[in-house]
């Protein structure tokens, strides 16, 4: 009788397991950031240096399907925030450039994930519209994420061709600078269903 009653609850645990599973995997995936881990970092090659600095972000929380690929939510950044150790050089990014006091917000908004994301590492190309200067730029950027217990990393690198989207360019006279820059994104948080 201790034996069938074992074999019965054994059962029971794998139908609840399977129920829960299924459930979770209906529901999707939350990734929520954490703006102290979340960051995007930029280069911008000029005539003579090239410059380094950063944008930090203020919140973040995506809902992916992994059934459909659907992702939906957002990543924002601080524009205000941008910062090249250079307060003169930042000041005119601020002001002409990016024109923070009116467009405070750099914004990501994903609607649909290529690939398969599962436990340790996985790369996906993720579709969306980036959000810059005001205006809605359709984008779709590789990213490798990296999946643990309750806890997401990703990383994923684009160029942002600043001008061509109706941004002034800061080259003056002999400082001739590129007419796109390179973000780094890199963040982390926590991952729940």
């Amino acid at each position: 009788m201790h034996a069938r009653l074992r074999w019965l609850l054994a059962i029971a645990t794998l139908i609840v397991f399977a129920v829960f599973s299924a459930r979770a995997q209906a529901q999707g995936i939350t990734f929520t950031a954490d703006p102290a881990q979340t960051a995007a970092d930029f280069i911008l090659n000029t005539t003579f240096h090239t410059v380094h600095g950063n944008f930090r972000a203020k919140r973040g929380e995506l809902h992916f399907d992994p059934a459909s690929g659907k992702v939906t939510g957002a990543i924002v950044f601080d524009a205000t925030s941008g910062q090249s150790a250079n307060d003169g050089r930042d000041k005119k990014m601020q002001k002409e450039v990016l024109e923070s006091q009116t467009y405070p917000e750099i914004t990501f908004r994903p609607d649909r994930a290529e690939g398969k994301v599962g436990p340790g590492t996985s790369t996906v190309h993720v579709h969306g519209q980036f959000n810059i200067h005001g205006a809605d730029h359709e984008i779709t950027v590789p990213v490798q994420v990296n999946l643990a217990p309750g806890t997401w990393t990703a990383t994923a690198h684009f160029s942002v061709p600043y001008v061509q989207w109706g941004m002034r360019s800061p080259s003056v006279l002999f400082l001739r600078v590129n007419n796109s820059v390179d973000l780094e994104f890199h963040g982390a948080g926590k991952l729940g269903p």
